[in-house]
């Protein structure tokens, strides 16, 4: 009997992967008609895109490991560069950080040593900082928010601003006056701390469903799995304490005694919430929050370039600036902007007009763009707030068979593609032990 995936977003293929790559056949049931999830590549007019800019790092080690295992040179999907930083603030000069090449932790400390738009006093406060975060000793004892953190941590108002704010919108999509300082600094450490390669930027060479989603496809396929796109479960079959099957939409049911919920916190809950055992559970996901991410492409003349990708910039709507040559579309920008904030509150054109301005007084040279477009992604990530680590459920339920995974489980990390990566795996070798036990 197959086990069954409810999902086809990162965490559901990393899923059905690792379990075809054991033998164990699956049947993947996605409600939509693509796959990829949060992050999947979009049809606009004439072109395809990405529903938002997501940054890969080199720590992203179990969804590089991923890729190899179907076969996907990394150099043919990704071209690695060291980290440079560039953020902009009016009325200052740039921040810019370059990670020279060194071993780490030594290229961080070299890195921030030499940073550019910075004063003494801010390079040593932001050193102070590093030497914090590879110490062997706790930096906290319970979860604090970030700005907390940095506040004990003495760091002026112009490293937060131009470095630690930026860096903590990026990784957690969250505000630092809010944000967990618990998943900030386990982010940090495992992008800084540990190798020199694991804080490198993974550029892209196609979109988002060109990495996983479409030879995820392929692959699953060719080990024996099924795919179902615009196929939504409405029920679960539960009974004794086991987990049975599922329904879908128009009442076929799919039996299995293995069934891994890939869905976001609200599906779960509402898939969760007839079944008395799953209450603990479903209390947890009532308290889960969530926040946007917004996107704002403009196209230039394709003769116009960033000299770094992405640039960040403070004290304006937009927040990171990706230049999207490299994936074969020149003259096209990804200006991200993370959160809650006052652009929710803007129509599509006016949020336009507005980034065009702030682009416009950032690169005085550049035309205007030829075109412009807004995608909003209402309910991208978990609110990674201080104390979110306590109420994120982990892979197992009360149900025997019944598991979960998503970016917004117990991974310790961001709403990040390697947490959705990493808590697919998980729950598929949960499966994989389970058909092991029962061969003895």
């Amino acid at each position: 009997m197959p086990a069954i995936i409810v999902g086809g977003g990162w965490a559901g293929l990393a899923a059905a992967i690792e379990l075809t790559r054991h033998h164990i056949p699956v049947v993947l049931l996605e409600s939509a008609g693509q796959l990829g999830g949060r992050a999947r590549t979009v049809h606009y007019r004439d072109r395809h895109i990405d529903n938002g800019q997501h940054l890969i790092l080199g720590a992203y080690r179990e969804t590089l490991r991923l890729l190899k295992a179907m076969g996907i040179d990394e150099r043919d999907v990704f071209e690695r560069h060291r980290l440079k930083l560039q953020i902009r603030a009016s009325g200052h000069p740039d921040t810019r950080i370059t990670l020279p090449r060194l071993p780490a932790p030594l290229h961080v400390i070299f890195g921030l040593a030499a940073a550019r738009g910075l004063s003494a006093y801010d390079r040593w406060c932001g050193l102070k900082m590093c030497f914090a975060l590879i110490s062997t000793h706790p930096i906290i004892k319970t979860d604090i928010s970030v700005y907390e953190l940095l506040d004990q941590q003495g760091q002026t108002d112009k490293i937060i601003k131009t470095l630690w704010q930026p860096l903590c919108l990026a990784m957690l999509n969250t505000p630092i006056a809010t944000a967990s300082a618990e998943i900030f600094i386990k982010s940090l450490k495992d992008a800084f701390a540990n190798h020199r390669n694991d804080s490198d930027l993974l550029h892209a060479r196609s979109n988002l469903g060109g990495i996983l989603p479409e030879p995820a496809h392929r692959y699953i396929e060719q080990q024996g799995g099924t795919i179902r796109l615009n196929a939504r479960v409405k029920k679960l079959h539960i009974e004794h304490n086991k987990i049975h099957g599922v329904e879908l939409a128009d009442s076929e049911v799919v039996e299995s005694s293995h069934v891994i919920l890939a869905v976001p916190p609200a599906s779960c809950k509402s898939l969760l919430e007839p079944h008395p055992a799953m209450s603990g559970l479903t209390a947890l996901l009532s308290q889960m929050d969530h926040v946007p991410i917004c996107t704002v492409y403009l196209q230039y003349p394709s003769s116009t370039y960033l000299k770094l990708s992405p640039m960040g910039s403070v004290d304006t709507a937009a927040q990171w600036i990706f230049d999207r040559a490299g994936y074969g579309q020149p003259g096209l920008m990804a200006v991200v902007i993370s959160s809650d904030g006052p652009h929710m509150r803007m129509d599509n054109m006016e949020l336009c007009q507005q980034v065009i301005r702030e682009v416009a007084g950032m690169f005085p040279d550049w035309p205007e763009p030829d075109e412009s477009f807004v995608i909003r992604e209402k309910q991208a990530t978990f609110l990674c707030r201080k104390g979110i680590n306590t109420i994120r459920p982990a892979t197992t339920t009360p149900v025997a068979g019944c598991l979960l995974a998503g970016d917004y489980t117990a991974t310790e990390y961001p709403a990040t593609l390697e947490g959705a990566v990493r808590s697919g795996i998980e729950a598929a070798q949960y499966i994989i032990k389970d058909e092991a036990s029962s061969l003895r």
